[in-house]
C-alpha cells in the first residue's frame, strides 16, 4: 500500500502539470499559435470534457444496477456532433458574428441583448451547475477517502468543520483562477486551457482503459472468463437484464442532446473556442468515436466489481476500489489520477464559464447603473474590477456547490446528481433553439418560459435533493390528468425525473409561447431575429450614413476601461486596416463604429451589458433622450438596405414574383412578372388588386369571361399549381402560389411552353413507339425461343456424346481385351521362335491402342463430371512403393535408376485418382529421360505434403509451361525423344483440379523437370512406417497348379483368359454366367484358389458371382475384377467386399503380378 501524503502529492503534482501545460500553450500562442494541423485535434479533445467524474465513476456504479441505462446520455451528443452538426455550425457562426461570450449572451443576442434574459440563463446555468460541481466533489473527495485515511491529518472524510471536500474546494477554486481569470476578453482563444484540458481528456480516457483491461485480463482470463462468471450471478444478471423504459430513454438522449451544447463549459469550449470549420469537421468524427471508446469497459469494470465485492461498498467507486482490493496500488494511484483528471477539467472550464456570465450578465449591469448613472467612478480601470469580479464569482459557485453537497443526501448516486443538472439546462432550450425559427418571440415569452420552467424544476426535483419532501406525486397527478389512460407517467412505471422534467418543459414551453404572443418584437428584436433566423451577418455599410455626437475618443476611453489600454488600441487598429481608414479621436463616430465598439466591448463584459454602456454613454453625450432613436435609424437603414438587395435579386431571376396582400392587392413584383403577363405599367403600382389583372387578361382575349372567377379562386389557391394559356396557347405559364405569414400570398410564374411542346412531341413519339417496340419485342422473343432450342440441342448433344463414350468404350474395349490376352499368350508360347518378334509388336500395337482409349475415356468422363473423387486417408508410402514396382521394369529397360523415397505420411485424397496422377507423371518421366534418373519423394511443409517428380531429362521451355497441358499437346523436342499422343498432362490436369491439388511445375531445358503436387495432410492419421515391398517373382513355377475360376460373359475372352493362365502353369476354370457358377457349386466344385470376374454378366454381375461362390465355398476367396466400367459406384461396390480392380483391356502383366502375390503363392515361391 502506498502512504497517504503519495495521493495528494501526485493529485497536487498532476496539478502543477496542467499549469505548465497552460502556460506552455499560451506561450506558443503568442509566438507561433498552435499549428493549424494540431489545433482541430486539441479542439476535438477538449470537447470531451464532457466526460465528468460521472462518466469515470457513475457510470460504473448505475451499470450496477441499471445495465446499460448509462449509454444513455452519451447517445444525444453523437446525434448531436452527427446528425445536428448543422445546427452547431450555425450556433458557431451565429456566436462568432455577433462575438458573443457565453450561452447566457447567445440567448439574450436574439431576444434584443435583453438584459433581463441573460440574468435568468445565466441563474438558471448557475442554479444548474450547482450539483454538477457537487458531483465532482463528491466523487474526488470519495476517491480521496477510499486511498487516504485524512483523519491522520486532522481533516474529517466528511462532515467535519474543515473537512475533505471543503480542502478539495478551495484547491479547486484557486487552480480555476489561476487558469482562467487571466484576460478580460472572453472571446479571446485561451489556448493554454484548452491544451491542458484535452491532455486531461487524454489521461483520463487512458486510465480507465487501463483499469478495465486490468479487470478483463488480470483478474479474469478474458472477455469470456467474465461473461461467464457472471452468467452465473443472480446479481449481476439482474442488472444486465434491467429493463429502462423507452420514456427514461428518449428522456435520457433528449437532456445530453441539449447539454453538449447548453452546458455552460460545453458552450464555451465548443463554441467560444472555435477557431475554423476544420475544427468542427474533426469534433464531428473524433468526438462520438471518443465516447464510445470511454465506454467501452464500463460494463466489464461493473460486474468485476458486482462479483467481487458481492454488492457491498459504493458501486461508483468500483474503478478505484478494484486495483485497491487487488493490491496493485500504483494502478489504483492511476485509476486515482483518471477520475481526478475528469472532475478538475469539469470544474476548472466551468467555474470560469459561470464567473464571466455572473460577472457579465448579473454583477456588471448592477455596478454599471451606480457608476455611470451617479457618476462615480468613471476614470478607474474597470479591466481589473472585471477580473476581481470574476474571481470572487469563481469562489462563489464553487462553494456554493459545497454547500448544496454538504445539504444533498448522502446517499444519492454520481448519475441522478448529473441528470438533476442536465433537467436544470433543458429550461433554457424553448427559448435558445425557439428563437431560431419563430420570429414573433420575444423576450417577455423568453423569460416567462425560463423562469416558470426554473420554477417548477426546483420544486419537483431541487427541493427533494435536499432532503425536502418529495414531490413527485404532483407531476403524477398532473400528468395522469392530462393525459388519461396512460401508464407511461402513473403507478408502478412512474419515473419521477421522466414526470417532473416533462411537467417543467410543457410549462416552459407553453409560457413561452403566450408570453410571446401578448405583445408585438420591439424593433430591437426584430432586427436580431433576422440575423438569427437568417444567418445573415449585419449589414456594416449600411450603419456609416448616420454620424453621432460621440467621438472616436469617447468610445476609446469607455472601452479601455474595461478591455485595458493595450488590448483597446490593438482592436481598433486592426478595425482601421479592415475598414481602410483612418480614426482621428476628435472626429464623430458612425454607427458602424458603434456597432463594432459595442461587440468589442461585449467580448469583455457581454452584449447585454455592452449595450447598457454605450447607450449610457450616447444618452449622456448626444442630444436624443434615449438610445431609441438611434436604433431606429439603424434599422431603418438596414432595412432600406436590405429592400433594395432583395428588389434588385428579384429582378434578376427568370421566374416571375408577386406577392398580394390578405385583400389579394399587389404589394411587391419584380420586372419578369410583368414581362410574362405582358402588362401595361399602370399594374406596377403598390396597392393594384388581383381582380383587375385577371379582368385585364379576359379583355385582350386571354382568358374567357367566364372563367374570370374560376381564374381568381386558383390565383390564390395554395400549393395546387395550375397552367395559364395565354396569346392562344403561344404562350403557357405555371403559376403557383403559396400563404404568407400575414395571410397574404406570393405567386410565381414560370413559362412552360417549350416544355408542354416537348411533351406534346414525347406524347407522339410515344404512340408510335409502343407499337415499334411491340414489334422488336416480337423478334426477340422469336430469337431468345430459337436460342433456348438450339441450347436445348447442344446440351442434348453433350449429354449423348458422354453416353456414346461410355458404351463405346465397353464395346470396343471388350474385342480389345480378348485380342490382348490372345497375343500374350500367344507371345509366351512362341518363347525364341522365329515368329516371336511379329507377335511381340502386335501385342505392342494393342497395348498402345489401349492406352489411347483409356486416355480418351478418362478425359470424357473428366470433362463430364462423371468422375467424383471418395476422399480416404490414403499412405503415401504403400501408394508410391506399387508405383515402383509398376514402373521399374521400364526404368531398367532405359538403364535409368528409378528411385522412390520412403515417407510415412498420410493424406487426405482418393487413392485411385491419386495414383493415376502420379503414374502419369512418372511415365512422362522416364519417357523424356535419355539418361540419369528418375526420382519420387514427398516433403512436408505446414498441413501439406508435395509429392515431387523430378528427373534429368530433356526439360520443358518456361514459355511452354501452359501448352504442355493442353490435349494432344507435344514439344518438338518431346516428339522425337519418345513416341505418345500428348495426353499425359492433359488428364494429370484435370484429375488435378477434380481432386483440388494443385500441380506446379518447374523444369529447366535440357536439365530436367520437376512436378509438385500439393496435397492436404491427413493430422488425425498415425505416422504410416515405410515398407519395401518385395517385387513379384519372375518365374512361372509359383503359379503351376493354381487354381483360378474365369467369370466372363464373352466366350472369345473366357478362351483368350483360359489359354493365358494354362501357360503361367494354372487350372482355368470357366464360367459365364451366375447360373453356370451356381452349377460348378452344385456339381461339388473345389474351392479355387482365385477367381477372375467380368463385371457385366448376362444373368447379373460379377461381384454377385463372386459373393456367391464365398458363400457357398465358406471362404474368402481372393477375386480380381476385369471390367470396363469405370465408374465410382462399381469401385466403391468392390472395394466392400474386398475386390479389387483392373480396367480393360487388362495387362497381363499386372494380373500375373496380383497372382504371384496371393498368399498361398507367396508361401510357395518362399518354400
Amino acid at each position: 500500500m502506498l502512504p497517504g501524503w503519495t495521493t495528494v502529492v501526485s493529485a497536487l503534482a498532476y496539478l502543477l502539470l496542467l499549469f505548465a501545460v497552460a502556460s506552455y500553450g499560451d506561450r506558443k500562442s503568442r509566438t507561433a499559435s498552435v499549428g493549424p494541423r494540431g489545433r482541430p485535434l486539441v479542439y476535438a479533445l477538449s470537447l470531451a470534457i464532457y466526460c465528468t467524474s460521472w462518466t469515470y465513476f457513475g457510470g460504473v456504479g448505475l451499470a450496477t444496477t441499471h445495465g446499460l441505462e448509462f449509454a444513455g446520455i452519451y447517445i444525444g451528443p453523437i446525434l448531436m456532433f452527427t446528425l445536428g452538426m448543422p445546427l452547431i455550425r450555425r450556433i458557431v457562426a451565429l456566436a462568432k458574428s455577433e462575438r458573443l461570450t457565453s450561452i447566457a449572451d447567445f440567448v439574450a443576442a436574439r431576444y434584443g441583448k435583453n438584459p433581463g434574459v441573460a440574468a435568468i440563463v445565466a441563474l438558471i446555468s448557475l442554479i444548474g451547475a450547482v450539483p454538477y460541481i457537487a458531483l465532482q466533489l463528491k466523487a474526488v473527495s470519495s476517491s480521496v477517502s477510499v486511498l487516504v485515511d485524512t483523519s491522520g491529518y486532522g481533516i474529517a472524510a466528511s462532515g467535519g468543520l474543515i473537512d475533505l471536500p471543503l480542502v478539495v474546494t478551495l484547491v479547486l477554486a484557486c487552480f480555476a483562477i489561476v487558469f482562467g481569470t487571466r484576460h478580460t476578453d472572453a472571446t479571446e482563444h485561451q489556448d493554454g486551457l484548452i491544451l491542458a484540458i484535452s491532455m486531461e481528456s487524454l489521461v483520463k480516457l487512458l486510465a480507465f482503459a487501463t483499469i478495465g483491461f486490468y479487470v478483463v485480463y488480470f483478474m479474469y482470463d478474458g472477455l469470456g472468463d467474465l461473461w461467464q462468471k457472471a452468467a452465473a450471478s443472480q446479481r449481476v444478471m439482474s442488472a444486465l437484464e434491467h429493463e429502462t423504459p423507452i420514456a427514461r430513454w428518449i428522456l435520457l438522449i433528449v437532456l445530453s442532446s441539449f447539454a453538449i451544447i447548453m452546458l455552460p463549459r460545453q458552450f464555451h469550449v465548443a463554441v467560444v473556442e472555435n477557431r475554423t470549420e476544420q475544427e468542427l469537421r474533426m469534433a464531428g468524427v473524433l468526438l462520438p468515436l471518443y465516447l464510445v471508446a470511454i465506454n467501452l469497459f464500463v460494463l466489464p469494470i461493473a460486474v468485476g466489481g458486482v462479483l467481487t465485492f458481492d454488492g457491498t461498498g459504493n458501486p461508483d467507486l468500483y474503478v478505484l476500489a478494484l486495483p485497491h482490493a487487488g493490491g496493485q496500488s500504483m494502478l489504483a494511484l492511476v485509476a486515482f489520477i483518471g477520475g481526478f483528471s475528469a472532475a478538475t477539467a469539469m470544474v476548472i472550464v466551468a467555474s470560469v464559464a459561470l464567473s464571466i456570465m455572473v460577472s457579465n450578465d448579473i454583477v456588471i449591469p448592477v455596478v454599471l447603473r451606480r457608476s455611470l448613472i451617479g457618476g462615480g467612478r468613471e476614470q478607474e480601470d474597470l479591466s481589473r474590477m472585471l477580473l476581481r469580479i470574476r474571481r470572487l464569482a469563481i469562489f462563489f459557485v464553487l462553494l456554493v456547490g459545497y454547500a448544496y453537497y454538504r445539504a444533498a443526501t448522502a446517499n444519492a448516486g454520481l448519475a441522478s446528481i448529473g441528470l438533476l443538472a442536465f433537467a436544470a439546462i433543458a429550461q433554457i432550450a424553448p427559448a435558445m433553439f425557439g428563437g431560431l425559427v419563430w420570429r414573433q418571440a420575444n423576450a417577455r415569452g423568453a423569460m416567462a418560459g425560463m423562469l416558470s420552467g426554473l420554477v417548477v424544476w426546483a420544486y419537483l426535483l431541487f427541493l427533494p435533493s435536499l432532503g425536502v419532501a418529495d414531490n413527485a406525486v404532483v407531476a403524477e397527478t398532473v400528468l395522469g390528468f392530462l393525459f388519461p389512460g396512460s401508464t407511461i407517467f402513473t403507478g408502478e412505471n412512474a419515473d419521477p425525473l421522466v414526470n417532473a422534467t416533462l411537467l417543467a418543459m410543457m410549462i416552459n414551453i407553453g409560457a413561452y409561447v403566450v408570453g410571446s404572443l401578448t405583445r408585438n418584437p420591439t424593433t430591437l428584436e426584430r432586427l436580431q431575429a433576422g440575423v438569427f433566423i437568417r444567418s445573415r451577418p449585419r449589414l456594416e455599410r449600411a450603419f456609416r450614413g448616420r454620424r453621432t455626437k460621440v467621438t472616436v475618443k469617447d468610445l476609446k476611453t469607455t472601452i479601455g476601461k474595461y478591455l485595458g489600454e493595450e488590448r483597446m488600441q490593438r482592436s481598433f487598429h486592426s478595425y482601421e486596416q479592415q475598414a481602410g481608414r483612418w480614426l482621428e479621436d476628435n472626429a464623430p463616430a458612425d454607427m458602424a463604429l458603434v456597432y463594432f465598439s459595442e461587440q468589442l466591448l461585449g467580448s469583455a463584459i457581454g452584449s447585454s451589458s455592452a449595450r447598457l454602456v454605450l447607450s449610457l454613454v450616447l444618452q449622456r453625450i448626444d442630444d436624443t433622450p434615449s438610445d431609441t432613436e438611434w436604433l431606429l435609424d439603424q434599422a431603418s437603414e438596414a432595412l432600406q438596405y436590405n429592400q433594395d438587395m432583395l428588389q434588385t435579386a428579384l429582378n434578376q431571376m427568370d421566374q416571375g414574383i408577386a406577392v398580394f396582400d390578405r385583400e389579394a392587392n399587389l404589394t411587391v413584383w419584380n420586372r419578369r412578372f410583368r414581362q410574362l403577363l405582358d402588362l401595361p405599367e399602370a399594374v406596377g403600382q403598390v396597392g393594384f388588386p388581383l381582380s383587375r389583372i385577371v379582368a385585364m387578361l379576359a379583355e385582350r382575349g386571354d382568358l374567357a369571361e367566364d372563367d374570370v372567377e374560376a381564374v381568381t379562386t386558383k390565383f390564390m389557391t395554395f400549393d395546387l399549381p395550375f397552367a395559364l394559356v395565354l396569346s392562344g396557347g403561344e404562350r403557357i405559364l405555371e403559376v403557383r402560389a403559396n400563404a404568407m405569414p400575414d395571410k397574404g400570398f406570393v405567386t410565381t410564374y414560370t413559362d412552360i411552353t417549350e416544355r408542354v411542346e416537348a411533351d406534346r412531341a414525347l406524347k407522339r413519339v410515344n404512340e408510335t413507339l409502343e407499337q415499334r417496340v411491340a414489334e422488336r419485342t416480337a423478334e426477340l422473343t422469336l430469337v431468345n425461343t430459337a436460342l433456348a432450342e438450339a441450347r436445348a440441342a447442344a446440351e442434348e448433344a453433350n449429354i449423348g456424346k458422354t453416353r456414346f463414350f461410355a458404351a463405346a468404350g465397353h464395346d470396343i474395349l471388350q474385342p480389345l481385351n480378348a485380342a490382348r490376352l490372345y497375343s500374350s499368350s500367344l507371345v509366351e508360347r512362341l518363347g525364341e521362335s522365329d515368329d516371336r518378334l511379329l507377335v511381340h509388336h502386335i501385342d505392342s500395337s494393342l497395348e498402345s491402342v489401349e492406352t489411347i482409349l483409356g486416355a480418351v475415356l478418362d478425359i470424357s468422363r473428366l470433362d463430364t463430371g462423371a468422375m467424383k473423387p471418395r476422399l480416404q486417408t490414403v499412405p503415401l508410402n504403400d501408394l508410391l512403393r506399387r508405383i515402383e514396382t509398376d514402373f521399374a521394369p521400364m526404368a531398367r529397360a532405359k538403364n535409368l535408376q528409378l528411385k522412390v523415397m520412403p515417407t510415412s505420411l498420410s493424406v487426405r485424397t482418393d487413392p485411385n485418382l491419386l495414383r493415376r496422377l502420379v503414374q502419369n507423371l512418372v511415365s512422362n518421366a522416364i519417357k523424356y529421360t535419355r539418361s540419369g534418373k528418375v526420382l519420387v519423394g514427398v516433403r512436408r511443409q505446414g498441413s501439406h505434403a508435395y509429392i515431387q517428380i523430378a528427373d534429368s531429362g530433356i526439360g520443358i521451355p518456361s514459355s511452354k509451361f501452359r501448352t504442355v497441358f493442353k490435349e494432344f499437346a507435344r514439344l518438338d523436342e518431346g516428339a522425337r525423344t519418345a513416341p505418345g499422343l500428348g495426353l499425359g498432362l492433359s488428364i494429370v490436369d484435370r484429375i488435378s483440379r477434380v481432386l483440388g491439388h494443385p500441380v506446379d511445375l518447374q523444369s529447366t531445358q535440357g536439365r530436367g523437370t520437376s512436378f509438385k503436387v500439393r496435397v492436404p495432410i491427413e493430422a488425425a492419421a498415425k505416422p504410416h512406417a515405410p515398407s519395401v515391398r518385395a517385387s513379384a517373382p519372375t518365374t512361372d513355377e509359383p503359379l503351376r497348379g493354381l487354381r483360378v475360376l474365369c467369370i466372363d460373359n464373352e466366350p472369345r475372352i473366357l478362351d483368350g483368359m483360359c489359354l493365358l493362365l494354362s501357360g503361367w502353369g494354372c487350372e482355368p476354370l470357366q464360367a459365364e454366367s451366375n447360373a453356370a457358377v451356381d452349377a460348378l457349386v452344385a456339381e461339388g466344385l473345389r474351392t479355387p484358389d482365385a477367381i477372375i470376374a467380368d463385371y457385366h454378366l448376362n444373368d447379373g454381375t460379377g461381384i454377385e458371382a463372386i459373393d456367391r461362390l464365398r458363400t457357398a465355398c465358406n471362404a474368402r476367396i481372393p477375386a480380381l475384377l476385369v471390367t470396363a466400367d469405370r465408374t465410382p459406384e462399381v469401385r466403391a461396390e468392390a472395394e466392400k467386399l474386398g475386390i479389387l480392380i483392373q480396367n480393360k483391356p487388362v495387362r497381363p502383366a499386372s494380373m500375373r503380378a496380383w497372382l504371384t502375390q496371393l498368399p498361398n503363392v507367396a508361401r510357395a515361391a518362399a518354400e
